[in-house]
């Protein structure tokens, strides 16, 4: 018979973090990257690093108190230009306060006692794709998010690339793509074309109508000619950095993602008439993915890298 008083082993989880400009999401994963439990919270961009930080935290107390277990490290995927050696946040955007320079994960390590590893909110985008979404196993990959901004990251041989400043794989502002001024400062970036941002500024630029990139998109599959020419110009744009990619790193994997490329209906045409006109020079054929993932791919990446780390230190 068995001990009625004897306890269950709790289970060994990772946790990961997404923080946005708008929400936070925190989950809590098997080791094979099974999401057991997730919540969202709003960010609090504008209350400055330690506040945004203690709101992922109080998630994670949440999950943790909703599914007993021992916790083994945790990820976190956050915006902006990344330091992943140090865990800290190098540049951020002006939706952030004292968000540049936080000490991420020595903050979050002295909270909760686990090992704790930051990642660019892409590059953890990628690696949840790679574990777990539209390209597992891929050695060879860009990853670009289509959201506010435009971001990228590089997955070469099997490995994240971060560059030495943090910003490899940033094809959002690759310049030549006309003349508009961007974000970060710079002129003709990708990200003037296919950001939500500037999918609503293109239209409102045409039309006199200021509609959100979803609004656009619907007048798109309604017939409106203004709201096809922006979507066929984003499109365009997405495959034009495709090819640059394809050309300068022999990669021919793309996986998209972000909340523009909820249209692929309408991204999608564009592109392949771009990538039809404009084979790489290796005459391999190009292969372009949405993201499986959903929502989710940030924080499950940034889990996996903490997974990978571990398991590391474990084999040494």
């Amino acid at each position: 018979m068995s001990d009625p008083g004897a306890r269950c082993p709790v289970p060994d989880v990772f946790a990961g973090v997404d923080i946005g400009g708008t929400t936070t999401q925190v989950l809590l994963c098997t080791p094979d990257l099974t999401v057991i439990d997730s919540m969202e919270v709003p960010t609090p961009a504008r209350e400055g690093g330690q506040a945004m930080v203690r709101a992922a935290l109080d998630a994670l107390g949440v999950l943790r108190a909703r599914v007993p277990s021992r916790l083994l490290g945790i990820g976190i995927g956050a915006a902006g230009v990344v330091d992943s050696r140090a865990g800290r946040i190098l540049v951020a955007s002006d939706s952030f306060r004292s968000w540049a320079g936080f000490e991420v994960t020595a903050t979050v390590e002295e909270a909760l006692g686990v090992p704790a590893f930051l990642d660019n909110d892409v590059n953890a985008f990628l690696r949840g794709e790679a574990a777990k979404g539209a390209v597992v196993d891929e050695p060879y990959v860009l990853g670009m998010t289509l959201g506010t901004g435009v971001g990228g990251a590089l997955r070469l041989n099997g490995q994240l690339l971060d560059g030495p400043h943090g910003a490899a794989g940033e094809v959002g502002h690759i310049p030549g793509f006309g003349d508009l001024p961007c974000t970060c400062g710079g002129r003709g970036h990708l990200e003037t074309l296919a950001s939500g941002r500037s999918i609503r500024a293109r239209y409102g630029e045409r039309t006199g109508r200021l509609l959100t990139a979803r609004g656009v998109a619907e007048a798109a599959a309604d017939g409106d000619p203004d709201a096809l020419a922006v979507y066929e110009a984003a499109g365009a744009g997405v495959a034009r950095a495709i090819l640059i990619t394809a050309g300068l790193l022999d990669i021919t994997t793309f996986v998209i993602g972000g909340g523009v490329s909820r249209a692929w209906d309408l991204l999608q045409p564009p592109m392949l008439a771009e990538l039809t006109a404009g084979p790489p020079v290796s005459g391999h054929p190009i292969r372009v993915v949405r993201a499986r993932l959903g929502s989710g791919a940030v924080a499950i990446g940034a889990a996996s890298r903490a997974r990978t780390e571990l398991d590391a230190v474990t084999r040494v």
